[in-house]
């Protein structure tokens, strides 16, 4: 999953690319306690308002002018025709090319812009595959004979529509999609999601050919004079080309065949080719960019491209306007093959930044969405759309019975303005590591080697308070790393119970009891005496208060001694990367629909694993789970590999899901989504009531055969 942008809390890092996570994500900040909220405002449909009072004293008239000069900004710049939709994005665009993504905010625009050979539908509980530029596509598995040993490969033809264009007229063509993919693994510029690209046969071996063959280019070229040397590096770019035609599995067969080889089955593969970094681009723009330094022999990627003037793209929309730090604005692109299905003929993403603005520009109806609501009083505005509801209490439980998603259920409730805040289950979780090393990298004995010691501190962590009184904002307590009900066909263990479960004192008493008993078989009878435990953390996101519930639980529960040591991002990162602590905040976002994008932070050796935990079970489970074609075999060998982490060996313990704060009126707009995995399609917006379109609501569904629309009513 991409970093998250503006608001967030902790550093990207950069691994060793593989078939998973590029870096690990950013988060959020957590709710803090905030000012009382003063009362949402009139409906938007009865006119601009102010709704969302800040209610923060000598703040609020400043905030109110900024909004009316945000509205004034809106008017004076207003495009003809003016934009259907309006939508804050997480932060500015920092890149819309596809193989130089990372951040959120990049892939959602860049989504809009550009397709894949196939997408996700996004209102399946599944997320199931739908074809875009590839309109059909057939896999087989083969064997072959390498060192005397049978591999089983597995090879995808897919079959591009003939009425996949370019925005300027041109096909979309098998050799485009060549042509970017070969630009994501060159690691002159290559992409941050470049190790998804590793399941590709041969991308491996031709990534570390390039990388010797253009660290050896300075000595190579070494006396010779300028043309010699631009000369060589104009014959290394030749055989680099060739080598990449020769050595990985992609193959354009023809014009409209596009041939991928695969190291081994990998069910998720699909799911890769709808992430926008598969997007394929115009080569005849692109290379006039993509720029070969003669003196290096290297390629440097440069961004002109991208241009609204000079942009060519094969995705939904097209960038007319793209003024950094103002706004974006976007067309339909009539050449879009779909294009007849899009609802919203303009949409304009401005630029806001502070948090108060963007939510008082949604109350004063300048914008229909706010993708991430991050305001202080977001806690207030939550509770009085928990308070909506239970002033509804009997139809929202009869309407949650009938299995409706949570837009579909406030569509069905009176209007009201209170329902226009929603916390939306994200696909990621927010844990503590627990170093496994038999050492600090101090020399010290590190106690959270011992699986007893981690259960014990895992069991005695109440997440329910966290959730509740450090959060505020809805987050679901977590037991497991996966969030539940985000993966097709998989099924997470219970995962251990934590002293928030116990229902009694009595309760209570007897799990604190267990869990001591558990330090005292790991050699620790007497807890006075056990190593002052250090939580690491960095500053901002809310860490500190988490850290502060964490280490009272432990101190009260358990008697030992907590020392905190809040850190400088950069400083932080680099500690979790060496395994300099004891125990650490983390988290996660998922990347693709499969459980390996979480579990494979815990495999041995693997890139993201900060833990340093080892057990050859589990990792034995990963690879039997990579060779088992029956899809729910496969499923539950992976259950059963996060049972392991989760119910015995406690490398981490989950405390809460992350969630999406959303400021939108789903009264009037249709087309977001409430799933976990927090893609949101602009194509499929729809406001409701414009005569354009459906003009039905999009639901969620168990199958993509389900009709896609709510009934009329």
């Amino acid at each position: 999953m991409p970093r998250y942008g503006a608001f967030a809390g902790a550093a990207a890092r950069r691994v060793v690319p593989r078939p998973a996570r590029a870096k690990q994500r950013a988060h959020r900040p957590v709710g803090r306690p905030g000012p009382v909220a003063a009362p949402f405002g009139a409906e938007r449909s009865a006119g601009p308002c102010i709704g969302y009072a800040v209610g923060m004293g000598k703040l609020a008239v400043p905030l109110i002018v900024l909004v009316l000069a945000i509205g004034v900004l809106f008017a004076m710049d207003r495009p003809t025709p003016p934009a259907d939709f309006r939508f804050i994005n997480r932060g500015d665009v920092k890149t819309i090319d596809p193989q130089r993504l990372s951040w959120m905010q990049d892939i959602r625009i860049s989504n809009m812009l550009f397709e894949g050979l196939v997408v996700n539908d996004v209102f399946t509980q599944g997320y199931d595959i739908a074809p875009g530029v590839a309109e059909r596509w057939e896999v087989e598995t083969f064997e072959e004979q390498v060192g005397g040993e049978t591999l089983l490969r597995e090879r995808y033809r897919f079959h591009l529509r003939p009425d996949a264009t370019w925005s300027n007229g041109e096909p979309v063509t098998s050799q485009d999609f060549v042509f970017a993919w070969r630009r994501a693994v060159l690691p002159d510029t290559a992409a941050d999601y470049a190790g998804f690209f590793l399941l590709i046969r041969g991308v491996q071996e031709f990534s570390a050919w390039r990388v010797q063959q253009t660290g050896a280019f300075a000595e190579r070229v070494r006396g010779l004079d300028e043309a010699g040397v631009a000369e060589a590096a104009r014959a290394l770019w030749a055989e680099t080309e060739r080598r990449f035609t020769e050595m990985v599995a992609v193959r354009a067969v023809d014009s409209r065949t596009l041939e991928v080889e695969l190291n081994e089955p990998t069910p998720y593969f699909l799911d890769l080719c709808a992430f926008a970094t598969f997007c394929p681009v115009y080569p005849p723009l692109v290379r006039q960019y993509d720029v070969l330094d003669l003196k290096s022999g290297r390629i440097s990627a440069r961004a002109g491209w991208t241009k609204p003037d000079m942009l060519v793209n094969n995705g939904p929309f097209r960038l007319i306007r793209w003024r950094y730090k103002r706004d974006m604005y976007f067309e339909k692109n009539p050449r879009y093959w779909n294009a007849g299905a899009i609802a919203v003929d303009g949409v304009l993403v401005p630029s806001v930044d502070e948090p108060n603005a963007q939510a008082l520009a949604f109350g004063a109806g300048e914008v229909d969405w706010v993708s991430d609501c991050t305001v202080p009083y977001r806690v207030e505005m939550l509770e009085q759309k928990r308070q909506f509801y239970r002033e509804h209490q009997a139809e929202y439980d009869r309407l949650a019975a009938l299995g409706l998603d949570q837009f579909e259920i406030d569509r069905h409730l009176p209007p009201d303005p209170r329902k226009n805040v929603h916390a939306v289950p994200a696909f990621g979780t927010y844990w503590y590591n627990f170093n496994c090393l038999p050492r600090l990298p101090d020399g010290r004995e590190n106690p959270f080697h011992d699986a007893r010691v981690r259960r014990a501190f895992a069991m005695m962590v109440d997440k329910r308070a966290i959730c509740d009184t450090v959060q505020r904002i809805g987050n679901p307590v977590r037991r497991t790393m996966i969030p539940p009900d985000s993966i097709a066909g998989y099924t997470s263990p219970r995962g251990l119970d934590c002293i928030s479960d116990a229902q009694t004192p009595e309760a209570r008493e007897a799990m604190i009891a267990q869990a001591r008993a558990l330090l005292a078989e790991a050699g620790y009878p007497d807890l006075s005496r056990f190593p002052t435990v250090e939580i690491l953390f960095n500053k901002d996101g809310g860490h500190d208060l988490t850290a502060q519930s964490v280490a009272r639980d432990w101190e009260q529960n358990l008697g030992v001694k907590v020392r905190l040591a809040q850190k400088d991002v950069a400083v932080f990162a680099d500690d979790l990367k060496k395994a300099n602590y004891m125990v650490s905040r983390a988290g996660w976002y998922g990347d693709y629909g499969d459980p390996t994008t979480f579990l494979d932070l815990s495999r041995t050796g693997d890139g993201n694993n900060d833990r340093k935990y080892s057990n050859p079970a589990y990792d034995d489970l990963l690879a039997k789970a990579k060779r088992e074609r029956d899809p729910a075999k496969r499923m539950s060998i992976l259950s059963e590999a996060e049972r392991i982490i989760m119910e015995e060996d406690l490398p981490l313990v989950p405390l809460y899901g992350y969630v999406n704060v959303y400021l939108m009126d789903v009264d009037r707009v249709s087309g977001v989504n409430p799933h976990p995995r927090s893609d949101q399609k602009m194509y499929l917006i729809d406001v409701l009531g414009d005569g354009k379109g459906e003009d039905r609501p999009r639901v969620m569904r168990r199958r993509i055969e389900d009709p896609p629309f709510a009934p009329a009513r």
